[in-house]
């Protein structure tokens, strides 16, 4: 299994742009695709974003299409998450996970290895 370690959280306004990092440890990081979920106080974890291993295929949440662009780095086994005109609604901890097999990216328990998270604040 792959180690995820998240950053580039922080406090923004609205409007606003953050992009988050997630680096990964571990062999083969190409084969896993990355996904992206987000956790808001008192509310389920929901999916975000995912990109396949050699960035074949993305995929967004409504939410989030044509504000949040997901992309990987496989030579230094990073994905990103850039997040432009940011809502309060955004406000959460946001996760990077691995998956491995191919099951639905889009269920958070069909990935193998998850970050600690980071915290994104969108003030109003």
């Amino acid at each position: 299994q792959v180690q995820l370690v998240e950053s580039g959280g922080g406090l923004v306004q609205a409007g606003g742009s953050l992009r988050l990092s997630c680096a990964a440890s571990g062999p083969s990081f190409n084969v896993y695709t990355m996904g992206w979920f987000r956790q808001a106080p008192g509310k389920q974890r929901d999916f975000v974003a995912a990109i396949t291993g050699n960035s074949e295929s993305t995929y967004y949440a409504d939410s989030v299409k044509g504000r949040f662009t997901i992309s990987r780095d496989n030579t230094k086994n990073t994905v990103y998450l850039q997040m432009n005109s940011l809502k309060p609604d955004a406000t959460a901890v946001y996760y990077c996970a691995a998956k491995r097999w191919g099951l639905s990216l889009y269920i958070g328990r069909n990935y193998d290895s998850w970050g600690q998270g980071t915290q994104v604040t969108v003030s109003s």
